[in-house]
């Protein structure tokens, strides 16, 4: 289900702001791992790294540890929770608290209560998840089934009390039983109404199904009623989601989905920005919907929560404060004294705030479309700025996502663009831009990489774009082409897609992997690992040939333009042996001309044949010494040269 955003004014707990004004929105996520017996069965592997068998339970575990493990660091406000159920054993409170009242919750237990992670639920989570041999308590099956109804009532209290103000709440159900309930329709009723509930919260259930040799997961069999492909508040508008991970609706093995997760956190995945909600998108006179804004390709660094003294006996968080002084006499300036003004001609002209505020007021924030364009007419060179995604948002207008659904299909269909006035926020200049529909895109598992949606392309002005300078480009020969050819087949990627997300920052992994290790008392790395590094020995094994090949080709082709072939390390062949490559046999060295001494001569030469406009009657050496003597490029055919000897006496 698509995230909902509501007013600036109703996010005081929910939201925070950075220091780059996005509003971060906080995330909550609750694990709900089913416990049985084929679950802990051993089976295939999901860690390539790992040898042997593992179960289903096991690397449900290791990924919630490896979730928790990456967000305790990048997003320490996120809250994280682990709900085993299925099991045996019952616990719905930690032991030092007391009860949440006296409810009860048969065979659900919660191993990791909905909070931001400490260190040490970090380090018992892993100890489950890495040896269940003393975990066997925990993880013990129980006789009985468990009601579907009584877990997702679980969840719905645990969100309810511990992140009432979350924007961002997810369920995260990993079992593999495709019917839990059988034909029990009292049963499978209760279920769907605490699945309506939770959904009525705001929380979205995605699902990860484990398929067996033996059985395909079924969704249509139970979880059809659970999972909602529809917005609550709009049941008959097109299904979309905005979720970091689509595995919930994809077929296949679940232990691949599972690895797939697992590999996706490592590249670790920020908070979701929502850099405006609730954004009006006008269609035409008195016709609005509602849409939200994020930014989903933006640089991620380093975030720092704070500063921390360490002088003490115990290292405390520092709060800065700033005062301003005056330069002359060094007093405290109060804030009421400062005034702002601008320099225009050697004066300062001051303004107010009002003023200030006035003066970059260019209206509401909006999105009007004006007109249409076909795709064909927005160059490739027209997208210079970060593009904004938009989806549909039910806050203010119930029907929104209907009407987005199918502009969408229009746009796409006829291969259009629309022409749109945009104002992203208030106080900020209004810019011209292209909203532009894409597609969704999966991958080969059949999760989601990036959802069906709309961007806006903000379009430069004028001053915006910057002229190249003029070059012109001589075309490589033939048999240069052919031989590159080569080399650029036998360096393709796997499928011929490159995938960023394969390749983390290794900067910001380490910066992730020494603070992991100081916040669970770990060893400290020895190096970081980096897979942007190039691998040699296989470029070398698959090109190496073809790039000598090429490199022999070059130098031949140089010597064929005239000019001295440069030294490598490659075997030099003898005049001889470049005759015979050419099948010019008679060639001799061609006779030295004569030129009158020194360079006086051959620039009155030069210039006279310029004056006279003839100076494609002049030899060869003779141009090169002139451009020599110049300082300016002998490369190329005689042609060049003839060219680069005219635009030298025109620019003198």
């Amino acid at each position: 289900m698509a995230d909902e955003y509501r007013d600036d004014d109703q996010l005081e707990d929910e939201e925070e702001i950075d220091e780059t004004g996005y509003k971060t929105v906080k995330d909550a996520i609750l694990f709900a791992i089913e416990i049985n017996e084929s679950m802990l069965t051993p089976g295939p592997s999901a860690d390539p790294k790992t040898k042997g068998e593992e179960s289903p339970a096991s690397a449900a575990l290791k990924c919630a540890y490896h979730l928790m493990q990456q967000r305790i660091i990048s997003n320490p406000h996120d809250m994280m929770g682990v709900l085993l159920y299925g099991t045996q054993a019952s616990k719905f409170y930690d032991e030092e608290e007391t009860s949440r009242g006296d409810l009860s919750y048969p065979h659900c237990y919660l191993f990791t209560d909905l909070d931001v992670p400490s260190a040490h639920e970090v380090k018992e989570l892993r100890g489950l998840a890495d040896d269940e041999g003393e975990a066997r308590d925990v993880l013990n099956p129980s006789a009985e089934p468990v009601s579907m109804a009584n877990v997702l009532f679980c969840a719905n209290q645990i969100f309810t009390s511990k992140a009432p103000n979350f924007l961002s709440r997810r369920l995260f159900i990993v079992t593999d039983n495709d019917n839990p309930h059988g034909e029990n329709k009292a049963l499978r009723s209760a279920a769907a109404v605490r699945a309506r509930d939770l959904y009525d919260l705001g929380v979205s259930i995605e699902l990860f199904p484990i398929s067996h040799p033996d059985h395909e997961f079924d969704h249509a069999r139970f979880y059809d009623d659970i999972i909602y492909r529809a917005s609550p508040t709009d049941p008959d508008a097109p299904s979309y989601q905005l979720a970091d991970s689509k595995a919930s609706t994809a077929t296949g093995d679940g232990i691949a989905l599972l690895k797939t997760l697992l590999s996706s956190i490592h590249s670790r995945s920020v908070a979701r920005r929502a850099y405006f909600s609730n954004m009006p998108l006008e269609l035409g006179p008195d016709f609005r919907i509602s849409v939200s804004g994020y930014h989903l390709f933006r640089r991620q660094q380093p975030a720092r929560s704070g500063y921390v003294w360490l002088e003490g006996e115990h290292p405390q968080m520092a709060q800065g404060e700033t005062t301003a002084i005056a330069d002359d006499t060094a007093r405290t300036v109060e804030k009421g004294e400062i005034k702002k003004a601008y320099k225009f001609g050697g004066d300062q002209v001051i303004f107010t705030p009002e003023e200030l505020k006035s003066l970059r007021d260019f209206g509401d924030p909006v999105i009007r479309i004006i007109g249409f364009k076909p795709l064909s007419a927005l160059p490739f060179w027209a997208n210079v700025k970060h593009p904004f995604f938009i989806y549909p948002s039910e806050g203010d207008y119930v029907g929104s996502t209907r009407v987005f659904a199918a502009l969408h299909r229009k746009l796409l269909r006829d291969r259009k663009a629309a022409l749109v006035w945009f104002i992203p926020r208030k106080a900020s200049g209004p810019v011209l831009g292209a909203l532009m529909a894409g597609p969704e895109k999966i991958d080969e598992y059949g999760v989601q990489k990036l959802p069906p949606g709309m961007w806006i392309i903000p379009l430069p002005f004028a001053d915006d774009v910057r002229q190249n300078p003029e070059t012109r480009l001589t075309v490589a020969p033939e048999p240069l082409i052919d031989k590159m050819r080569y080399v650029v087949q036998q360096l393709q990627l796997p499928k011929g897609i490159y995938d960023p997300s394969r390749y983390p920052n290794p900067s910001l992994q380490w910066h992730y992997r020494i603070l992991q290790a100081l916040a669970l008392d770990e060893d400290l790395p020895e190096k970081p690992e980096d897979k942007t590094i190039p691998k040699y020995r296989q470029i070398d094994k698959r090109a190496g040939f073809y790039v000598l090949s090429w490199a022999e080709e070059l130098e031949k082709q140089y010597a064929a333009a005239g000019g001295t072939a440069a030294q490598t390390t490659l075997v030099k062949r003898s005049a001889k042996d470049r005759d015979a490559e050419t099948g010019d046999s008679a060639s001799q060295p061609a006779k030295k001309p004569k030129v009158e001494d020194g360079s006086s001569g051959i620039e009155a030469e030069t210039r006279m044949h310029y004056e006279k406009n003839t100076l494609s009657k002049l030899t060869v050496p003779i141009l090169k010494d002139f451009l020599h003597s110049h300082g300016r490029s002998t490369a190329g055919k005689k042609a060049d040269l003839v060219e680069r000897v005219e635009e030298y006496y025109e620019r003198k």
